[in-house]
């Protein structure tokens, strides 16, 4: 096929010879070998002008275009694949880490074009259980778990605090005591959530005192809105709420042992190949976690 290609473009065999290094003989073996792979003749060989093209030849020198761009393509693909320019990254992150995650993967999505990322949501259990089955490329979390052994890279403080409705009682008063606390409804997340875990650390403050009552909710929406209709406060995740204190619909209640400040953590798998792709994401997101994660300190 190189031969028929240089023929038509030299317009001789004796050209083409040249262009490929070859003798003439070997030029017109190989072009014989090809008309009777395909049992058609390739070329007028005429005794005067350029070599042309038959009607059998042409059709197949186009192939022969069409195939030359098709395995450069491919080439420059696989390059980009070992590059880690393409490929298919699937980013993990609990259900508290949705308020800044897909902003991450619209980040990274501009940075590499070319590589398709996937964002899955879920909370901690289900997270932890997806890394185990080896689900994720990478995760966002926040405490790293003790199974599936992870590689675990801190990117930034994960603060909680606890949030009241303005208009609560406890409202803007300073150093809230556990006793202030102690006939207030808590509204929790569900079992299974990092920040239930938080928050009943949190509740064990309470032993010999009045125990708080507790409302259990399945996610950061509900809890908001409960808390923002006076339903009671929360111990909650400072990036979820950021919004809502910003604009006024939820305050910060300043109590005792507040913020609990934990970390976000970008996690890999120790012992599984990372892909290109994977391993130039991850690079990225650690390089870049202060633009990644927003810093909602009050």
């Amino acid at each position: 096929m190189r031969a028929l290609q240089a023929v038509v473009e030299e317009g001789t065999i004796s050209g083409a010879a040249m262009r490929l290094g070859l003798t003439a003989p070997a030029v017109h073996s190989q072009l014989k070998t090809l008309e009777n792979s395909v049992g058609a003749p390739l070329l007028e060989r005429g005794t005067k002008g350029p070599t042309t093209l038959t009607a059998q030849g042409a059709y197949l020198f186009q192939a022969q275009g069409q195939i030359t761009a098709t395995l450069e393509r491919a080439l420059r693909g696989i390059a980009a694949l070992r590059e880690g320019k393409e490929g298919v990254v699937v980013v993990g992150a609990v259900s508290t880490a949705k308020y800044f995650a897909p902003r991450i993967v619209a980040m990274l999505d501009r940075e590499f074009p070319g590589i398709e990322l996937s964002l899955r949501i879920s909370n901690r259990t289900e997270t932890i259980t997806a890394l185990t089955q080896g689900e994720f490329d990478l995760c966002i979390m926040g405490r790293p778990p003790r199974q599936p052994a992870m590689d675990a890279v801190p990117l930034a403080d994960h603060p909680h605090i606890v949030v009241a409705s303005p208009d609560h009682p406890l409202a803007g008063h300073s150093d809230i005591a556990l006793t202030d606390m102690a006939d207030e409804r808590f509204i929790l997340r569900e079992t299974g959530s990092g920040t239930r875990l938080i928050a009943e650390r949190y509740l064990e403050r309470f032993d010999g005192q009045a125990k708080p009552r507790r409302t259990v909710m399945d996610s950061n929406e509900t809890i908001k809105q409960a808390v923002m209709s006076g339903l009671g406060i929360a111990l909650i995740s400072a990036h979820t709420v950021a919004q809502e204190i910003g604009d006024g619909r939820l305050v910060v209640l300043d109590v005792p042992g507040q913020p609990i400040l934990r970390k976000w953590f970008l996690m890999t798998p120790r012992d599984v190949a990372v892909s290109p792709a994977a391993e130039k994401v991850t690079q990225w997101i650690v390089s870049h976690a202060a633009e990644c994660i927003p810093d909602v300190t009050w």
